[in-house]
């Protein structure tokens, strides 16, 4: 009896935690087919698979491809192939789009203003339309929902992350070297936000630093597929406060970290995805990377190819691996299987420690996750039941992001702290 109820106990935790969850995943579609779709997850279950098509009656557009929280009120979905950067409520209805951002990526924001990468051109196009020229990064101001600066990088911007007072963009060149136009990038550009100006490039030696970067305070986890051909992928993390310091700010590893997430104690769970042209295969590899430990050893210590609980068994037997992503509310785990790239996908949900708890089928290409706060989160109730998801001891902003550095909050700001939202009232140290 007693081992009954233990069981039942354990089955109601699991089943209220689930019902505090609610995720944002954007389906990518097929590029330049117009059919990108959002799925809304919640309780468990597929709300719709055309979440914003629901609540606006249009479509979100073409190859939606980030998505990020801006404040309590506000998203961001960068929509890459139809050159806007849609802003939406939590709830699912569009508030604004910004317009003409060609070709743009990815997003990050300090509250206050979006930024976003762009290649700053057209790309080679079914209808054979090729230009090329260096990419750029826009600065979206909140308070209007236009362009207010831009800052021109390397060829092909990608992933873009906010440090200190920088940005930090990881540039690619893919296109442009694939015309016959320009190598590969190497380089991590670095970007004063306020003034919009170039500081410098660091260059990694590493060609082609494409796709989503996950950021965990200080560091970044950045991916490169090498050239599909005889350079090989890999992946570095990259110590951001380093950088700025003018020292020696990242390592390599030999995998490939194509999509990865920064789970709650800050670690980054990473899933690589090599593809030949020699062979026309792809490969996978599945990491756990301690960033700090990875640093401060040279990459010796810090790295481990594993995923919690059971992942690694359930990931294997997907067709595609295209996302994966923490919640960083609840520490529950998603990941995506993107099929054939030309049918439905599905999303998995495991708990914290990486027991399967369902998988549900979704549309074409899911890569992009975006986590809701739960609702008694957000309104700031407390209660005694199990399913209140707190985080002790640690300081979130509201995008869900951990303050490594508590002399760096900003007075005037709401942070969430030990479950609670608080305003900052007090200066930071110099």
């Amino acid at each position: 009896m007693k081992r009954l109820f233990t069981i039942l106990c354990f089955t109601l935790y699991i089943y209220n935690a689930c019902a505090q969850e609610r995720i944002i995943l954007l389906n990518e579609g097929m590029w330049q087919a117009d059919n990108g779709k959002i799925s809304y997850f919640e309780g468990g279950s597929i709300i719709s698979n055309q979440w914003f098509r629901d609540k606006n009656g249009y479509k979100i557009g073409d190859t939606p491809n980030d998505i990020i929280q801006v404040n309590e009120n506000l998203i961001a979905i960068a929509v890459n192939w139809s050159n806007i950067v849609q802003f939406i409520r939590p709830d699912g209805t569009a508030v604004a789009a910004t317009e003409d951002i060609p070709n743009n990526r990815r997003l990050c924001s300090d509250g206050s203003y979006v930024y976003v990468t762009s290649y700053g051109h057209e790309c080679e196009t079914i209808y054979g339309t090729v230009y090329f020229d260096r990419g750029f990064v826009a600065k979206i101001d909140l308070s209007s929902f236009k362009v207010v600066a831009t800052c021109e990088v390397g060829y092909e911007p990608e992933g873009i992350a906010l440090y200190d007072g920088r940005l930090f963009i990881a540039n690619t060149g893919g296109y442009a070297e694939q015309e016959g136009d320009h190598e590969f990038e190497t380089t991590v550009s670095v970007v004063n936000a306020a003034t919009m100006t170039l500081e410098k490039n660091i260059d990694t030696g590493i060609p082609n630093l494409f796709g989503e970067m996950s950021q965990s305070g200080r560091y970044l986890c950045i991916n490169s597929p090498g050239d599909y051909y005889e350079v090989p992928p890999c992946g570095l993390i990259f110590d951001c406060k380093r950088a700025l310091q003018g020292e020696p700010c990242f390592v390599v590893f030999n995998y490939p970290a194509t999509y990865s997430t920064k789970t709650r104690d800050g670690h980054f769970l990473a899933i690589g995805s090599a593809f030949s042209y020699i062979t026309g295969e792809y490969t996978f590899s599945y990491l756990t990377i301690e960033p700090w430990t990875f640093i401060r050893t040279g990459g010796t210590s810090g790295l481990s190819m594993s995923l919690p609980g059971n992942m690694l068994a359930d990931i294997m037997n997907m067709a595609q691996p295209y996302g994966i992503y923490v919640n960083p509310y609840s520490g529950y785990i998603y990941g995506t299987d993107a099929g054939s790239f030309e049918g439905a996908g599905y999303l998995y949900q495991w708990s914290p420690e990486g027991q399967l708890l369902g998988t549900h089928k979704v549309y074409i290409n899911p890569g992009h996750f975006l986590a809701l706060p739960p609702y008694d989160w957000a309104s700031g109730i407390e209660t005694n039941h199990k399913s209140q998801i707190t985080i002790k001891n640690d300081v979130y902003d509201l995008q869900g992001r951990r303050i490594d550095n508590l002399h760096q909050r900003k007075k005037g700001t709401i942070y969430v702290e030990n479950g609670k939202k608080t305003l900052c009232n007090t200066q930071p140290r110099k």
